[in-house]
């Protein structure tokens, strides 16, 4: 009998006992957070560090004679066949007058990227009274002396495991001790469209054929996805065909991406014979991706709404049609909203449908229109990804980080947009 406790020492331990489970319910959930957090530092950190190197970009300075005998043979512009890439070469070797063998001018070529001739002869189309006099230029680097200067490749390996032999280097380093060499923000990241070469590849084509498809996916998706959601949520019958497509809106949200690249690839191409790798395709099937995230979202926000502000309206007179659009559809439109920008969020990330469609193809050529071959911002960085050269590797880290960006962007605008049209009841 002695023993035994009293009624107030078995409640203390009870209590005692509930906040020792609290606080180890707490400090789980700190745990799981800062994990969470630690992953997500580590990704960021390891993206930006892999990526931020690529918006800048490394140029050469050139002293290039605008050879009228190579420009206008015959007194005769003649833009499209002028040996450019020849001027360039003549530059670089009165500037390295020691390269005399064939192979010594090969890896001597192979210090300046492509691009500078395409660079002389937008020059001469700008302005022709430059041809025969002599231009100091900073022409872009090869991606080998751009990853070379930047560290990713070590000078002091064995000549045979590494992309540039000793006497580039040795080159690289007469042209950095005479400051005939700098970095510089890298414009054609995002002037420029796609190109075999790391260089000159750049992200504009890719982010023209996602605008172009979101705004096909926004003209679409969003009047279709909230008219759905009216008539289902305050117009249609409550019987099983209308139950039976809320299970199915509900199910094909949770369908696989790729599925709707194929139902794209079999009714809008094969059967529709829209054009393959067009902007106004991808945007078709984006919009059926999207379209049940955006009706979901909508209904939710239909039904968010009070009773009363029905009941009030039709206390007053109000037909269903002008309760709808007058009081409960401007209620609802701040969640409607968030939901058809986190539906285009979910579309500017997707790439499984696109390559389903054809939009894996390698294009050069900025897109100018809906029509016109394209690719997406995610396609191009699963072709980016793919390539062998080091310099590509930087550029996909930089494309990810932009992507990231406009991710962000979006859902801000997301949160914005539901905080300044939300109403208080």
């Amino acid at each position: 009998m002695g023993n035994k406790l009293t009624t107030s020492e078995i409640v203390a331990a009870g209590l005692a006992r509930r906040r020792r489970k609290e606080t180890t319910f707490r400090l789980l959930g700190i745990l799981a957070t800062a994990v969470g957090v630690l992953f997500l530092g580590v990704f960021f950190a390891t993206l930006i560090a892999k990526g931020a190197s690529a918006f800048k970009q490394t140029f050469v300075q050139l002293e290039i004679t605008l050879d009228a005998e190579v420009i206008a043979p015959g007194g005769e512009i003649d833009l499209e066949y002028a040996d450019f890439d020849g001027l360039v070469r003549t530059a670089l070797r009165s500037r390295f007058p020691d390269a005399k063998s064939r192979a010594d001018r090969r890896e001597l070529y192979r210090l300046i990227s492509v691009g500078a001739g395409y660079q002389l002869r937008d020059l001469v189309a700008s302005n022709p009274d430059l041809i025969g006099a002599k231009q100091s230029l900073w022409v872009p680097a090869s991606s080998d002396v751009d990853m070379l200067l930047k560290g990713n490749i070590d000078a002091s390996v064995e000549e045979a495991l590494r992309t540039m032999s000793d006497k580039q280097i040795a080159w690289v380093e007469s042209l950095e001790n005479s400051g005939e060499i700098r970095s510089e923000f890298n414009d054609a990241l995002f002037g420029n469209g796609d190109s075999r070469d790391p260089e000159l590849a750049g992200i504009k084509g890719a982010v023209m054929g996602s605008f172009y498809m979101l705004l096909v996916t926004i003209a679409l998706s969003f009047p279709i996805g909230v008219a759905a959601a009216i008539y289902l949520e305050e117009f249609a019958p409550k019987n099983r065909w209308s139950d039976l497509i809320e299970v199915n809106i509900n199910n094909l949200a949770a369908v696989p991406s790729i599925v709707f690249g194929l139902l794209g690839l079999a009714v809008f191409i094969n059967w529709m014979s829209l054009p393959r790798s067009a902007p106004v395709v991808g945007g078709l099937v984006l919009t059926l991706l999207t379209l049940p995230v955006i009706i979901i979202a909508s209904r939710a926000s239909i039904q968010a709404v009070p009773p009363s502000i029905r009941e009030a309206a039709l206390g007053l007179g109000a037909s269903s049609t002008q309760v709808v659009f007058h009081h409960v559809l401007p209620l609802a439109m701040p969640g409607m909203l968030t939901g058809a920008i986190i539906g285009m969020s979910r579309a500017l990330g997707e790439s499984a449908p696109l390559l389903m469609i054809g939009m894996v193809a390698f294009i050069v050529d900025v897109p100018g229109g809906f029509t016109d071959p394209a690719t997406a911002l995610p396609v191009q960085i699963y072709l980016w990804a793919d390539s062998p050269e080091r310099a590509f590797a930087e550029r996909t880290s930089a494309a990810i980080i932009v992507l990231l960006g406009f991710l962000l962007l979006m859902n801000l605008a997301a949160v914005i947009i539901r905080k300044r049209m939300e109403r208080k009841w």
